[in-house]
């Protein structure tokens, strides 16, 4: 831990979904200077995220689903298109990846590719998300995914182009951060040749 850091109190705001603390602590800055500074951490565990590609058709598989938060924050119906993800639930990322790749999907792959770790709102949020690529084809395909109904997931599957799922980034048809991430991975990787 760093020695410019003293953790003071910490308060339980809500422990419902999620844990929200208010956490007090005195930070020395960059001019040698203690001070005492209040903050709201917001932690839900750490996630992973995969984006699934297939070099032969040169196609991906994303997700669609109703988002509340983005809902309440002028996104018009809610939904939004994204790569498959999920919070690990105490699985190493590799093995939550794997799983949530079929829950959502119906695509059980063999194995998934980690290609790096980021924290996606770090001024608020506590999780950070392992982000993997994977190949998918049509015999990898078991059900129709869609989620898990005890989770209340509603999950619509997308397979389209790469370069079709690419231009929706700068159309504003794909805002979701991590998709974001992972298409432009692919990209500057040539995963996908054209």
């Amino acid at each position: 831990m760093s020695q410019k850091v003293k953790l003071k109190k910490t308060e339980v705001l809500s422990n419902r979904w999620a844990l929200l603390n208010e956490v007090t602590y005195e930070y020395q800055t960059s001019r040698g200077e203690w001070q005492t500074q209040n903050r709201e951490a917001y932690d839900r565990g750490d996630g992973a995220c995969i984006l699934l590609y297939n070099k032969s058709t040169k196609k991906v598989i994303l997700t669609r689903q109703f988002r509340l938060p983005t809902y309440l924050n002028n996104n018009p119906g809610g939904m939004m298109i994204e790569a498959c993800a999920g919070l690990l639930d105490k699985d190493y990322p590799e093995a939550c990846i794997i799983k949530e790749t079929e829950e959502e999907t119906g695509y059980r792959i063999p194995r998934a590719k980690k290609i790096f770790d980021s924290y996606m709102s770090p001024g608020s949020v506590t999780e950070i998300i392992h982000f993997f690529v994977g190949e998918y084809s049509e015999e990898m395909k078991v059900s129709e995914g869609g989620g898990l109904p005890e989770e209340q997931e509603d999950i619509e599957v997308l397979e389209m182009d790469f370069e079709e799922a690419y231009s929706k980034i700068e159309k504003g048809e794909i805002k979701d951060g991590k998709t974001i991430m992972l298409l432009q991975y692919m990209k500057i990787h040539n995963l996908i040749a054209k």
